[in-house]
């Protein structure tokens, strides 16, 4: 599916003006009446029909801008393709309610009151410092607005609004097909119920801003990847007197360079010298440090036993994320990672060659476990 954009010839910053004239001198252009019914001609015609229908509404061309035609074309999305603001859900939904209506208690929908604004979705990545600790970030958020030229009326200071002469205010109209009576949106008014004569110059009629908010949002200690946070009444403006649709924020926590998360647990891998893992001692590994006033790494100590291997881990209790739900903390696990030396000098290599003299199956357990196996193994395959 093609970008609205790109069917107007206009840029993702053309104001309301800029949209209108694209719109006029390309629907001229493609008219099926000017171009002896072509077929192609009327396609296109449909598809500038669409776009313009889209981009020229301030909440529709807020949730394009941000999720592309599936903000527009989904379960409470624009046209659908259909342009020209034709809405086939009014027809079916109106029919059904007609003559099944009183039977299960139902009723018509009522389009020309006020009407709630739309959710809008932000998503926003954290640092696991952040999650860890607690964070206050602002972001900057595009969202429609009531026009303050007009107080949301989309009619020119000191004018009002009239009644849509062809609903009679209504906002719906009604015809018969056949056994059934048929209650669509009003296609002069779009379903509002008024007809604005003189529109406002702040918004060009439609009552609603298209501008850009800083809010500022507290992210929670201990929050995780996929999270989900609700700022109520900060999404778009209602029509109408309707109220404001809310702001989802959607949390990611960008993978960090020494920790993974596995719940509320932390794991560090920690390289360990090997004269540290034989002989026993205490290295030092990272650790988050929460609390407003720091949000960086610290240092802990680590025990580390005699004859450690690689692969033994040292749990350190209450070091891990914070819990969302209680004050329970989650544990540091490190992870040893036993390094064998390199780049030695003459002298180390003697006394390297004379420790592994001295050693035996008792320094080396696991070394003569495995060595025992092979023998066997070697045995039953060679039959000696």
């Amino acid at each position: 599916m093609r970008d609205y954009y790109e069917i107007l010839g206009v840029n993702r910053t053309c104001d309301d003006a800029g949209l209108k004239s694209a719109f006029r001198k390309l629907a001229m252009q493609h008219h099926p009446d000017r171009n002896g019914g072509c077929e192609d001609a009327s396609g296109r015609f449909k598809e500038i029909n669409e776009a313009y229908s889209v981009l020229s509404d301030p909440q529709k061309r807020a949730a394009y801008d941000r999720f592309g035609h599936a903000g527009v074309n989904g379960p409470q999305g624009g046209p659908g393709g259909m342009g020209g603001g034709f809405d086939a859900s009014d027809i079916f939904g109106d029919v059904f309610g007609d003559v099944f209506g009183e039977m299960f208690g139902g009723g018509r929908r009522q389009s020309n009151g006020p009407q709630r604004g739309q959710d809008l979705r932000y998503d926003l990545e954290i640092s696991l410092e952040q999650a860890y600790a607690g964070a206050e970030v602002e972001i900057t958020v595009p969202a429609a607005m009531t026009c303050e030229v007009c107080d949301g009326s989309g009619a020119k200071p000191g004018t009002s609004p009239t009644v849509c002469g062809s609903c009679g205010g209504a906002g719906r109209v009604r015809a018969t097909q056949g056994f059934f009576s048929v209650e669509r949106a009003c296609p002069r008014c779009g379903g509002s119920g008024r007809l604005v004569l003189d529109p406002c110059s702040g918004c060009h009629g439609h009552g609603q801003v298209r501008k850009e908010r800083v809010l500022s949002v507290r992210i929670p200690a201990g929050v995780d990847d996929g999270a989900r946070i609700r700022l109520a009444g900060e999404g778009d403006a209602g029509q109408r007197g309707g109220p404001r649709g809310d702001l989802y924020l959607f949390l990611s926590v960008s993978p960090h360079e020494l920790f993974e998360r596995d719940g509320l647990d932390l794991l560090c891998t920690v390289p360990v010298p090997m004269t540290v893992a034989a002989l026993g001692g205490e290295i030092e590994a990272p650790c988050l440090k929460g609390g407003e006033t720091c949000d960086g790494t610290c240092r802990v100590s680590v025990k580390v036993p005699e004859g450690a291997q690689t692969g033994k881990t040292v749990r350190l209790k209450g070091k891990g994320m914070p819990s969302l739900r209680n004050r329970q903390r989650g544990d540091l696990v490190v992870e040893l990672f036993v390094e064998t030396p390199t780049h030695l000098s003459a002298r180390q290599k003697e006394l390297l060659k004379e420790l592994a003299g001295l050693c035996d199956e008792k320094q080396n357990p696991k070394s003569a476990n495995f060595v025992g196996k092979a023998k066997r193994f070697w045995e039953e395959v060679t039959g000696n």
